[in-house]
């Protein structure tokens, strides 16, 4: 994931964000989507940096073996794929059309600070953990264990925390309100699959019901 190939995937990943972004708010002379691109370049190019640390962790995400659960699925298309999508064209065409009310500079700076919050919580998260799967399997073939480092130690599932952080801010930060309805809808999907994989890992993965028993917290601290 370094060298040219890392650069390549950074540029792609960038430049479709981009394309999306300013195709469907029908102009380039958008500031804080460039901020905002800017800033998810560093948050990829540190994504890129700590997988590298992590060979079999790449080839797991690339293609992930046969054996993910059936009933996650759609949970990865909706959360992985087609939220964030429909999250960048909702930002984009109330940029165009004007669905929301202007925004106050300091929302949308609140907004690229949530962003850079939530990227850097699951950098940290994917870190930590060499089993940060893009899907919801026991890695037994990979000596599947436990991991109670790093951000961990806070909460079950940090990696979805960075995503419920990430999600409000990018809305906050292209100043559109409308966006904050997706970013709804993907995160109770979010907190759906949360609820089921941590019921998988209690179930199949040794340890983890001690470890829940010590972290009692999936995602919030002192609520759930």
């Amino acid at each position: 994931m370094t060298g040219p190939v890392g650069f390549i995937r950074l540029a792609s990943g960038t430049a479709i964000y981009g394309v999306v972004l300013f195709l469907c708010a029908g102009t380039i002379a958008w500031p804080a989507a460039w901020i905002y691109l800017a800033l998810m370049t560093a948050v990829f190019a540190g994504y890129m940096a700590v997988i590298s640390r992590h060979p079999d962790l790449i080839a797991e995400r690339r293609k992930p073996p046969a054996d993910a659960k059936r009933w996650d699925k759609p949970f990865v298309a909706l959360i992985g794929a087609v939220g964030p999508a429909v999250l960048l064209l909702v930002c984009g065409f109330d940029r165009r059309f004007g669905w929301s009310p202007p925004l106050a500079p300091a929302w949308n700076v609140i907004g690229l600070l949530l962003v850079a919050a939530g990227g850097s919580l699951t950098n940290w998260a994917v870190a930590s953990n060499r089993f940060f799967s893009a899907v919801i399997r026991i890695q037994r073939d990979r000596d599947h264990y436990v991991i109670a480092s790093g951000p961990y130690g806070l909460v079950r599932h940090p990696g979805y925390v960075g995503s419920l952080i990430h999600m409000p801010g990018l809305a906050l930060a292209l100043g559109s309100l409308w966006a904050l309805a997706v970013v709804g809808a993907i995160s109770a999907l979010i907190v759906v699959r949360t609820a089921l994989e941590d019921r998988t890992l209690r179930a199949e993965l040794e340890g983890y019901a001690e470890y829940a028993g010590r972290v009692r917290y999936r995602l919030l601290p002192g609520v759930w």
